[in-house]
């Protein structure tokens, strides 16, 4: 792209920033308690909030990490984000009606509010709010490398070379204010727009990508084929093991990821939940498709002599934007992509705040911390430098490899004490509290010491196993619990 068509780019990010800015002022002047700054007041509308679930789903993970794992590993990727459209089905039928009615029956301002009134066990407050944080590090860490990766291959077009570390901390440095003045509130309106643009540019995109390989689609699978057979088989280069294993976790583990499910607590009504479903996966499905196609053509482009090899995965999406797109559209769809990040990185911010400032404590002390608004603004800062070195030196190479661990981490953790959980009578808050504290240790005891996995099966696929037989072993093997007259209502509606 020519020097004029790089300042479009520029000039399009430059102006996204500025709304930026705009909406976290507008959104300071709505956020005056917790309430609001945690769940936005659980007054949001139907279109706010089903644009909200799906653009937490998909962010940067799905715009950055997405192309870059189909450009590696060819078909294992769809065992992502296809099943993702079921794992919606699953966790609103699961969720959608009962974290609302716990949320207005408990006047609940984070998840773990909603898990220690289930189980009522301060325990399984404290453990809930622990899982939360440490995946929101892998996972917010994901959003910022995406959008520092981002940055870098725009900026480096037209100022030279430009470090990693100087776009991660700008990055963080914007996010920040932006996440600092407008809590949640900033997050959601942000994804009213940002998600009407992504889908209109994720159908431009996919016919950019069919006009830039010889051939289309069809001369581009043969260019693969020809290359790696195995990579455009159903498993792709993963191969089986991992792309099921993928599978179960995406498919059962959405309704373990508490950005997502964080949000069906801010709905106005409780039936809004029956109208959100479609909406999100609607706009999911559409926006998927620059998912798939920008890893497979710039796959071919690269065999095809087209363009020259890439310096890593991750610069898939940029790099085709910015070679074969025209600039305005580009300028749009990278606009679109911080958006994304921005909003959903909001969103892990915000949980993870909740849970330093409101869960822990209360778990630990009966109580949050005073001042809690201000408490949760300062720690809002800590959680983003210190996801910001997770990014940087955590030794993943690939930002879809990083949000898919962060992903794990929160599936195997959560879908039993909560998506489970929150539909069976049976389960106690010993079995709740086991599951997650046996996931979190498989987790990051692969990650931490390097232990291998059997059969390229995903460690989040295999905690997830674990954390599930143990939940279902020690309920079965338990007294069952006393629960709370509404609270057992709720879970027989």
């Amino acid at each position: 792209m020519e020097g004029g068509g790089n300042s479009i780019i520029l000039a399009c990010i430059g102006a996204y920033l500025a709304v930026c800015i705009g909406v976290g002022l507008w959104a300071l002047r709505r956020t005056k308690s917790t309430k609001d700054f945690f769940m936005a007041g659980r007054d949001l509308g139907i279109i706010v909030t089903a644009l909200a679930v799906f653009s937490s789903t998909l962010s940067g993970f799905g715009f950055v990490g997405g192309p870059g794992l189909v450009y590696r590993m060819g078909m294992s990727s769809l065992w992502m984000v296809v099943c993702a459209s079921v794992g919606y089905v699953i966790a609103f039928y699961l969720l959608g009606k009962r974290l609302r009615l716990f949320a207005e029956l408990r006047d609940s301002i984070s998840l773990p509010d909603a898990v220690a009134a289930r189980y009522k066990s301060q325990w399984s407050r404290g453990l809930t709010a622990v899982a939360i944080l440490l995946g929101v590090m892998g996972y917010l860490g994901t959003q910022i490398l995406a959008m520092a990766t981002v940055l870098q291959d725009i900026l480096q077009r037209s100022f030279g070379p430009i470090s990693l570390e100087a776009c991660v901390a700008f990055s963080c440095a914007v996010l920040v204010f932006y996440c600092v003045t407008g809590g949640i509130i900033a997050s959601v309106y942000t994804d009213l727009i940002q998600g009407f643009v992504m889908m209109v540019a994720a159908v431009l995109v996919l016919l950019a990508a069919i006009a830039a390989v010889d051939g289309g689609f069809a001369g581009m699978s043969e260019t693969i084929m020809a290359d790696d057979t195995e990579s455009m088989g159903p498993w792709g280069a993963a191969g089986m093991m991992t792309s099921l294993s993928w599978y179960f976790v995406f498919a059962l583990g959405l309704a373990g990821q508490p950005h997502v499910i964080t949000k069906m607590m801010m709905c106005r009504r409780v039936r809004d939940a029956r109208s959100i479903l479609p909406v999100s996966i609607v706009a999911y499905a559409v926006s998927a498709l620059l998912w798939i196609s920008i890893g497979l053509v710039m796959r071919a482009l690269v065999l095809q002599g087209a363009h020259p090899e890439i310096p890593g995965a991750d610069a898939a999406a940029p790099q085709f934007l910015q070679a074969f797109a025209h600039p305005l559209l580009a300028g749009v769809v990278f606009a679109g992509l911080f958006a994304a990040i921005m909003s959903t990185a909001d969103g892990f911010l915000n949980i993870g705040a909740a849970a330093v400032v409101h869960d822990i404590p209360r778990a630990l002390f009966g109580r949050s911390l005073r001042n809690e608004l201000l408490w949760a603004r300062i720690v809002t800062v800590i959680i983003a430098v210190v996801a910001s070195l997770f990014a940087l030196y955590s030794g993943q190479e690939m930002v879809a490899l990083l949000g898919a661990f962060g992903w794990g981490t929160f599936a195997a953790a959560l879908v039993p004490a909560v998506a489970i959980g929150f539909n069976w009578k049976r389960a106690t808050a010993t079995a709740a509290n086991v599951a997650i504290g046996a996931s979190l240790a498989i987790n990051f005891g692969v990650q931490l010491f390097s232990l291998p996995v059997p059969f390229g099966i995903d460690v989040g696929a295999l905690s997830l196993l674990v954390s599930l037989t143990l939940f279902f072993g020690i309920s079965l093997m338990s007294k069952p619990p006393q629960l709370d007259r509404d609270i057992a209502a709720v879970m027989d509606m």
